[in-house]
Order: C-alpha cells, then structure tokens, then sequence
C-alpha cells in the first residue's frame, strides 16, 4: 500500500483535492474531521472546560469563541495542541498498522509538518495557491476579516518551507476540470 499525505496551508486546496480524490475512488482520511469527532466526546469537553471554562455558557461549547481565544493567543493555541494532537497521532498509527500490500489510500493533515508525521508517508502533496486567492477563499468561507486571516496564516509554517519539502505541489488556482485532469496525471506518479 501506498501511504500518501496531503497538506497545505489553510485555504490551499487540501479538502478539494481530497474530494476529487474521493470522487475518483479512492481511500482518503480526514484528520480535521477526527477533531470534529473529538469534539463530540464527553471527557474531550470536560478537558477543554478545565483549560477554556470561557467557552462554555450554561454548560454549552462554543467552538467559534475557543477558536477565536486560541488564534489570538499562541500559548492558549499550544494548550489546544497539547489536548488534540495525541489524539491525532494515536489514530494515525492505528491506520498504518493496518497497512496492505495494494492500493494507494490518502491522508489529509493541515499539520502534517508541524506534528512531523511527515515521516510515516511514502509521499508528501502540498496544495498551493497564490496568496491573494488564498486570502479571499479563507475570509469568504469562515467570515473572517483580513486581519484575522493574516493572525491565523502567520501562526502556521510558511508555504514555502512546505513546498520545499513536498514531493508533489498541486497549484490549485485552476479550474476544476484542470485540477480534476492534473490530479489524475499526478496518481501516474504512484
């Protein structure tokens, strides 16, 4: 089995490539949606009342409120880190001990540098895209400012450290029936 991973930073690409991934057959894991899950969880919610008790009101997370708390303060970000991504990495290496001879299965990960599991995967893809059209897609799809597009973009690693350690970058500032054709060029590289 091929184990390949797929990051970028955010805006980039990551879940478009994936879905054209998916729409073509393939096996593709979502680290953002087994935080998503994550958030789900009883004693995941009593750990985040012990460090965030401002992000309940009567007994009710507020996810937007703890997001905005984390991406304005780097040490309440890396408290947030310190409670998700042992999760994370635990899930990760119950996939890969089940690992078979065939078949190439994708994982997206925003953090895959980051939490440097860059290393369980025989190949790395970066989605990419100019910095303009990377902006307007994170503002108009989460609402959020400019300002608050610049704070959460500069707390992540810059997209140039990871596009030099990709083994394919995928330009996702092209026309859908473009990245469909580009993506199916780039499985030849598998």
């Amino acid at each position: 089995m091929i184990f390949v991973a797929i990051t970028g930073s955010i805006g980039c690409g990551k879940t478009t490539v994936s879905n054209l991934l998916r729409n073509l057959g393939y096996l593709v894991y979502d680290a953002d949606k087994w935080v998503r899950v994550l958030y789900l969880k009883k004693d995941f919610l009593r750990e985040i009342q012990k460090y965030f008790p401002q992000v309940f009101k009567n007994n009710v997370f507020d996810k937007k409120l703890l997001r905005s708390i984390v991406f304005k303060n780097p040490q309440q970000l890396k408290i947030l880190e310190n409670l998700i991504h042992p999760f994370l990495t635990q899930r990760l290496k119950q996939i890969l001990r089940y690992r078979r001879n065939e078949g190439i299965v994708f994982f997206e990960a925003p953090l895959l540098f980051e939490l440097g599991w860059d290393k369980f995967f025989d190949y790395v893809i970066v989605t990419d895209v100019a910095y303009d059209i990377q902006k307007e897609r994170v503002m108009k799809r989460d609402k959020i400012s400019e300002e608050e597009f610049v704070r959460i973009n500069a707390l992540q690693m810059p997209r140039c450290d990871k596009i030099c350690r990709a083994d394919i970058v995928i330009d996702t500032g092209v026309d859908l029936d473009k990245l469909r054709r580009n993506i199916v060029l780039m499985l030849g590289v598998f």
